[in-house]
């Protein structure tokens, strides 16, 4: 509430006394929202190494938001040693929950092939996924995928996407 002003005026320093205060008690989001504000430093000082221990935490308890900002601070080094692998596993575990963005992550390394081995099939099943729920960038970036694929390549990377929206919907 005092984060987007519904109901109360905007009040930062309440935003976060209450986010601290549900962060020790090992609520997840609160975790993941309160790294997130020592990620980019608003109300907090900047500090990467206290977003990597707040991210961490809620991704350990498979929150997909933790999971995703985690995976992004190992894939820029930020906080931890750039580690593009654990990036990936990071990601697959936000992307399995329905996580736009980190699907849209997934594809991209698998369509450049950093940290995993290129694989046009599984970069276009992402993008897919997150295009499917409105991310523009992965739309096109899909596109571009596509334009590389064989027509043997997209029926695989259709069925694909297909499976894949199956076992992600499910969770959402």
């Amino acid at each position: 509430m005092y984060d987007n002003g519904r109901g109360v005026p905007k009040d930062n320093a309440k935003v976060i006394d209450w986010w601290q205060k549900a962060a020790a008690q090992g609520y997840a989001q609160a975790q993941s929202n309160l790294g997130l504000r020592y990620d980019i430093g608003r109300g907090v000082p900047k500090d990467d190494a206290k977003a990597v221990e707040l991210y961490l935490k809620a991704a350990e308890q498979g929150n997909a938001d933790g999971q995703f900002n985690i995976g992004f601070m190992y894939a820029n080094g930020r906080g931890v040693p750039k580690d593009e692998i654990k990036a990936v596993e990071w990601w697959k575990q936000a992307a399995d929950q329905g996580n736009a963005i980190a699907q849209n992550c997934l594809g991209v390394i698998y369509a450049k092939g950093r940290g995993v081995p290129k694989d046009d099939i599984l970069a276009y099943a992402w993008l897919n996924l997150a295009a499917a729920q409105g991310n523009n960038e992965a739309a096109t970036t899909r596109d571009e995928v596509e334009k590389r694929m064989t027509p043997e390549q997209k029926k695989q990377a259709q069925k694909l996407s297909r499976e894949l929206f199956e076992k992600t919907s499910k969770k959402l």
